[in-house]
């Protein structure tokens, strides 16, 4: 199951919820807000922009912003918000493709990173994100901790959410890292229920440490959200906040 497969066009057309879900204000201001902040006045870089969930409000606060996505469908979602001069986009695999210039934020939210289904081609993604930094660079990802505590003796699954109209479930391949989100949406009168699925691979606190510091980052924060809550052995995700030292500067091609 390949991403652009999964990212189509039926896919890009029905992603966005504006007000509900991940489209929250809720979950947005805080979101925007604090990555604003850490732009510190300079331009970021997002990977896997999408449909310009965070850039498109990241742009209008004032930060510049330029996008790169591997999903044609995507960008014309976002095109219909934004042209390309207000969000630039380039279009490749966020963890070999170049944008012109450099930045002072590199950004990765909602997991996005897991996309990426080997460890190899996440700590490239790591020393893509260098490679675009100024010196003093910040490369920001906010990702969930792999639920495996609740996963019972002999199962491969667990749900992770059940609400009216939706039900979440993830089943784990614990030998490759690997977890497979499996999203279930019912018709209104929960007869009938349309399936997606989505692979990933899971990654460690401590193992997305050891990536950064192998891209030449130093980490600079981690906490349970966007609002600077702490991160804890209870916590369900974190948004981790990783430097690029002021000496070191923009890494080679």
């Amino acid at each position: 199951m390949r991403q652009e497969q999964i990212w189509d066009a039926d896919t890009a057309e029905r992603y966005d919820s504006p007000g509900t879900g991940m489209f929250a204000a809720e979950v947005l201001e805080p979101t925007v807000n604090r990555l604003a902040e850490l732009a510190d006045g300079g331009p970021a870089l997002e990977f896997a922009i999408g449909t310009g969930r965070v850039a498109v409000p990241l742009a209008e606060r004032g930060v510049p912003v330029t996008g790169v996505e591997l999903s044609l469908p995507m960008i014309e979602q976002l095109r219909t918000k934004v042209d390309e001069k207000a969000i630039p986009v380039v279009v490749g695999d966020m963890a070999t493709v170049r944008a012109p210039g450099t930045y002072s934020l590199v950004y990765l939210v909602y997991n996005t990173i897991s996309n990426l289904l080997t460890q190899a081609e996440q700590v490239e993604c790591f020393r893509n994100a260098a490679r675009h930094l100024t010196p003093g660079g910040r490369f920001v990802i906010e990702l969930w901790v792999p639920e495996l505590r609740r996963l019972p003796p002999g199962q491969q699954a667990t749900v992770w959410q059940a609400e009216p109209g939706y039900i979440g479930l993830d089943t784990y391949d614990v030998l490759r890292q690997h977890v497979v989100s499996h999203h279930f949406r019912f018709d209104e009168e929960g007869r009938r229920a349309r399936l997606d699925r989505s692979p990933h691979r899971y990654i460690w606190p401590a193992e997305l440490d050891l990536m950064a510091r192998l891209a030449g980052f130093e980490p600079e924060s981690r906490h349970a959200d966007w609002t600077g809550a702490e991160f804890t052995a209870e916590s369900r995700s974190h948004v981790s906040v990783y430097r690029i030292p002021e000496a070191q500067g923009v890494l080679p091609k």
